[in-house]
């Protein structure tokens, strides 16, 4: 998922979630009235790739490029999906978000694999571990060139932290994050210390940054549904709706206006935060909470990813070699410390998360703190990549989120698990 937040030199803004906008037109290719090779990009929302296309025609005289670009993700990828179906329409170079991109392993076919197209010098080390993994479809084959990543931290509100007498500073909060037990425990005291002020905003996204933990998630790689025989994902549903119970959800709906105002009013004490989060905090919670919101170089039960996308060269492409070549170049991590730059999409390349203009980069509205070199250090926590199939996106978009908030309104949880578990069966057929 990527957000832009304008004005913010890090951040990036609001979120991509119920998008309704029409999404771009389909992509062309061939050769220009003046012998230049014609390539097209599509792409949606902000990859801060504006200025490094002009600077890819420079450098490449002979080749002429089109953007074609959406401004929200949801009906961007349902389009793809439709003209991967038609066997027409796409761009030479598609991103897909890391949240669709099992949409698209089934159909992996019509994609190019990279390692057989793509420049020879372009090798897995360029990229974080876990990151090019989950790039390959099943049988191996490297689908996607990685761009940006998500990875997670916590964000708190140390005024609200520090009046319930717990510990408020960046590196005292770390033992109350160290894993979720004692996360849901520092939130059982939040909440009888305040008379029952809410310690976490929404809680759809605590549980899916459990289920994303788990070394299995809703399907494994055969596409099995695994949601009855794998156990983690049980005991996660349990203990987010148990903590529900105790009262410490806000009860809001993510990226919803009660929830973007909750920002401003207090209303929570906590968020989980992906890079691009920062940029959505800033924004609602407004210039009047400037410093009283931290980030901490802590998650629990050690880390994770929560967005990011990947280049791909559609088998529709008349020039898939220089396709490759183009995306490539901008996964570099010259061009995606440039991104970074631009847009503050934070980038999953090894060199990039080493270099000292990442690492140095500030965000005031945090305290100055290095936020370069604290998502840096959590990018590397990930260790591997959670297999995504077919459905996994939709479970928990329409399925397990809606399932919470009906707890949070009071449906007992075991109903709203049965629920669950028959909607999923649905789905992954």
């Amino acid at each position: 998922m990527r957000h832009l937040h304008k004005g913010v030199s890090f951040a990036i803004g609001l979120a991509v979630l119920g998008a309704s906008l029409a999404a771009c037109g389909g992509g062309s290719s061939g050769t220009s009235g003046d012998g230049r090779i014609e390539l097209s990009i599509g792409t949606f929302t902000e990859f801060g790739y504006e200025d490094l296309i002009p600077e890819y025609e420079r450098l490449h005289p002979n080749i002429k490029i089109t953007h074609h670009k959406t401004g929200e993700g949801g009906p961007y990828h349902q389009n793809l999906i439709t003209k991967l179906a038609a066997g027409n329409g796409l761009e030479d170079v598609v991103a897909v978000e890391e949240g669709h991109f099992s949409d698209i392993i089934d159909k992996s076919s019509k994609f190019n694999d990279l390692t057989e197209i793509g420049p020879k010098d372009v090798t897995a080390d360029r990229w974080l571990n876990w990151k090019y993994e989950a790039g390959k479809d099943k049988d191996g084959r490297l689908i996607g060139y990685g761009t940006d990543i998500g990875p997670l931290a916590l964000c708190y509100r140390k005024d609200l932290l520090q009046a319930a007498g717990l510990p408020s500073d960046p590196e005292g909060v770390k033992s109350l994050f160290a894993t979720w037990e004692s996360y849901f425990a520092a939130g059982d005291q939040y909440v009888a210390r305040t008379g029952g002020k809410a310690w976490f905003d929404a809680s759809s996204q605590l549980y899916n940054s459990m289920v994303n933990q788990l070394e299995t998630g809703y399907l494994d790689r055969n596409d099995n549904l695994t949601i009855e025989t794998n156990p983690g994902i049980k005991a996660a549903w349990d203990r987010i709706t148990g903590a529900i119970q105790r009262g410490q959800s806000a009860k809001l709906i993510a990226f919803g206006n009660e929830w973007k105002t909750g920002f401003q009013q207090g209303s929570f004490a906590t968020t989980v935060c992906p890079s691009w989060m920062l940029g959505v905090v800033e924004e609602n919670a407004g210039p009047g909470n400037a410093g009283k919101w931290a980030v901490t170089d802590a998650f629990p039960n050690g880390g994770g990813n929560w967005g990011g996308s990947y280049l791909t060269v559609p088998k529709q492409s008349q020039h898939p070699k220089e396709a490759a070549e183009f995306a490539a170049w901008l996964t570099a991590p010259e061009q995606q410390l440039k991104a970074f730059q631009a847009r503050g999409n934070f980038p999953s390349q090894t060199q990039a998360l080493s270099s000292p203009q990442l690492l140095q980069q500030t965000e005031p509205y945090f305290g100055d703190t290095k936020i370069g070199q604290l998502y840096s250090e959590q990018a590397r926590k990930v260790t591997r990549a959670q297999y995504k199939g077919p459905g996994d996106g939709q479970i928990q978009e329409n399925v397990t989120s809606p399932a919470l908030q009906a707890v949070e309104q009071g449906t007992p949880p075991d109903q709203a698990w049965r629920q669950v578990v028959d909607e999923a069966k649905k789905i992954v057929k």
